[in-house]
């Protein structure tokens, strides 16, 4: 009878750390997904706020068109990428073009005077701050959901269960270089 007993208590204790494990990963999983639901909604804040600006910097500096179209283009593709791998690299191209939009305003000292243009510029530092923030912990959730799922004993039910690795957010060299400007 008490071989019986220990038998089920070994057995309901087992149980009980896979479903420990298993529960984890899934909250970490989805703690991955919430974290990139937070990156998109200030992606769409920043996409909101774009066509604003660009008309702000449309009559000041409407001979600067390839800057303005960069813009615009990147802000399409940006708000036309569906995969969160297609919206990583939407967004670094269109961190990049803003980066050079704001080089071509730093030439038109009206513009950089402008009510409206410093209220949009103000608005869109905020979210490029909030949008950092956002990849930051999106990154911190793939690190620690990646850890789980690779690290013993959480690696053998990540193969039984089908956790995948996630990748993070990664600026592309694009993003990473200083804007040339030329007049």
């Amino acid at each position: 009878m008490i071989p019986i007993i220990i038998g089920i208590v070994v057995v309901i204790i087992i149980v009980c750390v896979i479903a420990g494990i298993y529960n984890n990963m899934v909250t970490l999983r989805n703690r991955i997904d919430n974290a990139w639901q937070n990156i998109d909604t200030q992606l769409q804040r920043r996409n909101d706020l774009i066509p604003n600006l660009v008309e702000t910097v449309k009559g000041y500096a409407s001979h600067e068109k390839e800057a303005l179209a960069a813009v615009v283009n990147a802000r399409n593709a940006a708000t036309a990428a569906a995969t969160p791998e297609d919206k990583m690299a939407a967004d670094n191209m269109l961190t990049g073009a803003l980066r050079q939009l704001f080089a071509v305003a730093e030439a038109y000292p009206d513009l950089k005077a402008n009510t409206n243009f410093i209220q949009l510029q103000t608005s869109l530092e905020d979210t490029e701050n909030k949008v950092s923030y956002a990849r930051q912990s999106y990154n911190d959730c793939v690190l620690n959901y990646n850890n789980a799922i690779q690290t013993f004993p959480g690696v053998i039910f990540a193969g039984i269960f089908q956790f995948k690795e996630r990748s993070g957010f990664e600026a592309d060299e694009a993003a990473r270089t200083v804007p040339e400007v030329k007049f």
